[in-house]
């Protein structure tokens, strides 16, 4: 029987499990993806060329490890200490990179440092109540800092809070239920209006089968 977690961070912590022989090898991190299509959409320029950024639920780490090769000052913080394990083994040695365990508020909370940008690929923000994220992301921000964040394009009618399903989440042994935020890209836009973002593009990314689900990407900017 699979061990149930109990905890968020002990359900993020068998996100991706590998079932290989022997060490798992790191992904690549050869390019900055959005979506869920390798290669598919726009990449890291989203960011604008910042010299230090955030990432909010790295999970594995492979964007982060992109933009540190490319001279970015990075680092991700994720919930699950697995994942930051897993991170931390396969980037180490990486110049200007580092992972963090922890909740996103709270660390956006507690940390003194300012970021160019501050971005989620398919992580934090999307399992996050704006209402309590993003003012948090905001102070964290310099000065015509970006915002951005991708997730599954949203399912038409299930909007808000939406319970995660799952094989540890159903049934009679359940114990933890974990929310994701869904909302359609003008509604994405007006939450980040009302906490004070400006030159906010939201929009859906078409998958490359018009049958598969897309991918939301928001982008947003602190006032210069």
């Amino acid at each position: 029987m699979s061990h149930v977690p109990m905890t968020p961070a002990g359900y993020w912590d068998k996100y991706k499990p590998y079932k290989g022989e022997g060490p798992q090898p790191a992904p690549q991190a050869d390019r900055f993806d959005w979506t869920q299509y390798p290669g598919h959409g726009p990449g890291a320029e989203v960011l604008g060329r910042p010299r230090r950024a955030l990432e909010l639920g790295p999970a594995e780490g492979k964007e982060a490890a992109h933009l540190a090769r490319h001279g970015v000052e990075v680092t991700g913080v994720d919930f699950s200490p697995v994942q930051v394990g897993r991170a931390r083994a396969w980037w180490n040695g990486t110049p200007g990179l580092s992972f963090v365990q922890g909740e996103a508020c709270a660390y956006l909370s507690s940390t003194p440092a300012a970021y160019d940008a501050i971005y989620s690929v398919w992580g934090a923000v999307w399992f996050t109540d704006p209402e309590d994220l993003f003012p948090c992301v905001f102070k964290r921000l310099a000065p015509g800092g970006v915002f951005a964040f991708s997730q599954a394009e949203p399912v038409a009618g299930s909007y808000g809070p939406q319970q995660m399903r799952g094989k540890w989440l159903e049934g009679r042994a359940r114990e933890l239920t974990v929310l994701r935020w869904q909302y359609t890209p003008q509604t994405w836009a007006d939450i980040l209006k009302r906490h004070g973002f400006a030159d906010i593009d939201a929009q859906v990314i078409e998958a490359p089968d018009p049958k598969k689900l897309g991918t939301l990407l928001v982008r947003a900017r602190v006032p210069a």
